[in-house]
């Protein structure tokens, strides 16, 4: 069996150099169930990062149906086929009026690719906003978006950032001034901006949660005066639900109704069906219409047979074993937990969370971001059993986004873990 140092030379001679891997040494995962994964030794480790399998990992429901429908039919989407159908009208109902028309393509990439073209088909302005500290995929289109790389050539002209929520405090973690105000300025500043060089504005777009900026507290109807703004000007209001939906926050099944706004387009990804590769992007009639008209995109494996029959399994799996209620009620527990951890260590502040999407900051004893500490805690972490991971404008927040079948005996694990090693680190 090849040893992980020989994988690796593998993988940078037939994969290309600096392809991603997790942790300084990369685990060799060979098997997963529930929040449950295991190394090629067969060390086991209690997942509390990947979101992708959302109802836990080799789901048995998800998995018969993959194998079920593959065993019977799977081919591209330009034939007609019920269940793709019947999938839309289930995930439509999640939505509020207007939302009833969804396009199933392959990624959250794909689907935040379209959404924007969407925008551009509907209100004929190419200017796009997002904040300065996002990730929304890696498209060429979706990658003008990014902070973290600059485009190659630099960004696109018709794009335009603002300072995200976090952003808008000062140093010393104090807000400046009323922060749905501040971010709905500093958006109406963009709106100009585009305006004057005659772009205009077709969409904002924003994670709800705000997750890779670090996800900030924020009270329901933060982007009230934001979206206001953003209509007035023509544009649209695209949420990109890939880490905050299919009810991950527990309150609600979506990361907008949380926020208490409606966007016009809905990006889904990741969690979709549990890690088969599905992603869709939902809207009103009137927004398809425009979009399908304008451009005859189709999709080559988006919502195929197998595709659906994944991603259908899933919601049938949040629904009968009730996930969405109980991660509210696990999450927090986690909180609670988290939150006596800060209380008796100097190195996290601010716990922070709803369900099960949950983290805290990691300071030096100034109070300060401590970017050594968050550099070192996932492997260390890692080393103990327990799998998670940092985010946020300094990589200094604490990322915890476990399946959704976690238990108060797994946030048990986690956190006795996590104070052992800020004892262990600190």
């Amino acid at each position: 069996m090849e040893s992980p140092r020989d994988l690796l030379r593998r993988r940078h001679r037939l994969l290309g150099p600096n392809t991603p891997t997790f942790y300084r040494e990369p685990v060799h995962i060979v098997r997963g169930r529930g929040e449950w994964l295991w190394d090629r030794d067969g060390n086991r480790y209690l997942d509390c990062y990947n979101n992708v399998p959302h109802v836990g990992h080799c789901h048995p429901r998800v998995v018969a149906a993959i194998a079920e429908q593959a065993a019977r039919l799977n081919t591209h989407t330009r034939y007609l086929h019920a269940d793709i159908l019947d999938y839309v009208e289930r995930l439509t109902e999640r939505f509020a009026d207007p939302l009833a028309s969804a396009m199933l393509v392959c990624s959250g990439s794909e689907a935040n690719d379209v959404a924007l073209r969407m925008a551009r088909a509907t209100t004929g302005r190419t200017g796009i906003i997002a904040t300065d500290n996002t990730y929304h995929g890696n498209t060429d289109l979706i990658s003008q978006l990014g902070s973290r790389t600059t485009p190659i050539g630099g960004y696109a002209p018709w794009v335009r950032h603002v300072p995200s929520p976090m952003g808008t405090r000062t140093a010393d973690g104090e807000i400046t001034a009323d922060e749905s105000s501040l971010f709905a300025d500093f958006v109406q500043s963009a709106i100009g901006s585009l305006e004057e060089d005659g772009h205009g504005i077709a969409a904002l777009i924003v994670c709800p949660y705000f997750a890779n900026e670090g996800f900030p507290s924020l009270e329901k109807g933060f982007l009230d005066e934001t979206a206001a703004r953003v209509r007035k000007a023509g544009g649209l209001v695209i949420a990109d639900e890939v880490q905050p939906g299919f009810g991950r926050l527990g309150s609600d099944f979506w990361g907008h109704q949380r926020l208490g706004f409606q966007p016009d387009i809905v990006t889904l990804g990741k969690p979709m069906a549990n890690g088969h590769p599905v992603a869709g992007v939902v809207t009103s009639q009137e927004i398809m219409a425009e979009f399908r008209n304008a451009i005859p995109y189709f999709n080559t494996f988006g919502g195929n047979p197998v595709a659906v029959s994944a991603a259908a399994a899933t919601l049938d799996v949040l629904d009968r074993e009730g996930l969405v209620p109980r991660a509210q009620e696990t999450g927090r527990y986690a909180l609670d937990r988290l939150r006596a951890i800060e209380a008796s260590h100097g190195a996290i502040r601010a716990a922070r969370g709803a369900g099960l999407f949950l983290g805290a900051e990691l300071v030096d004893a100034q109070g300060a971001p401590d970017r050594v500490l968050a550099g070192l805690l996932p492997d260390a972490m890692k080393r103990n059993g327990v799998l998670l991971n940092v985010t946020g404008r300094h990589r200094n927040i604490l990322k915890i986004r476990p399946p959704m079948s976690i238990d108060k005996s797994g946030i048990d694990i986690l956190c006795d873990t996590l104070m052992r090693v800020l004892d262990e680190l600190t």
